[in-house]
């Protein structure tokens, strides 16, 4: 049966996964790409980057798992890039170059239309101005029996949440503080939603929350 997901998503120690001011250089705030490292030695990123020899393990395990089964990704805006209001032109396509790692019907949340993006590897962008819930009907519909990974950011995480119709979510806890950012746990009450956690791993650069709605 398929699940709404959310996977891979790290987060600092004080539950931020980026810091303030997002630019197109540091696409996580300044400092705020640091909740990635444990990500960036496996073996699963490297074969992402085009090269070999990554890191095997229980971090590698998890990514590895992340990516399993997904048939449709949904994106909030930020996570599709820097560039707010209107779209100024079709210039910016993400900031994956022509192959993002979605490889599927991918749904990014915006206000402002925008023609659909077919890119190199099977990611096509659609641009959804009707909110959490009409992008979840179409991934649903694209997905059929597969999953729908709820890919970022924060916002949108917690909005999925708060509405309740997230299944499962697996975050990677780096050891570090952030100090501010954007958190999925801010005005979200977990318990009170019916979350638990199911699974808590050590890996070699993070710890693994795996986290279900019972």
């Amino acid at each position: 049966m398929s699940k709404v997901r959310v996977a891979n998503f790290a987060i600092s120690i004080d539950g931020y996964s980026s810091a303030p001011g997002q630019t197109r250089e540091e696409p996580f705030g300044p400092g705020g790409i640091k909740v990635m490292d444990w990500f960036f030695p496996t073996d699963t990123f490297q074969k992402m980057q085009g090269k070999k020899g990554g890191e095997t393990g229980v971090d590698n395990d998890f990514s590895i798992r992340s990516m399993a089964g997904m048939g449709a990704w949904i994106l909030g805006r930020n996570m599709f890039g820097p560039i707010r209001g209107p779209w100024p032109d079709d210039s910016w396509k993400g900031w994956w170059g022509e192959n993002p790692p979605y490889h599927v019907p991918t749904f990014v949340l915006t206000h402002h239309a925008r023609a659909p993006i077919t890119m190199k590897g099977g990611t096509v962008f659609h641009f959804v101005t009707g909110g959490i819930n009409e992008a979840l009907d179409l991934a649903q519909k694209a997905a059929g029996d597969k999953d729908i990974r709820i890919g970022g950011g924060a916002a949108t995480v917690r909005q999925y949440l708060q509405a309740g119709l997230i299944d499962e979510l697996h975050l990677a806890q780096s050891g570090i503080i952030l100090g501010a950012g954007d958190s999925i746990f801010a005005g979200t009450d977990m318990r009170r939603l019916g979350y638990e956690c199911v699974e808590r791993v050590p890996g070699e650069r993070a710890t693994h929350l795996v986290i279900r709605k019972m």
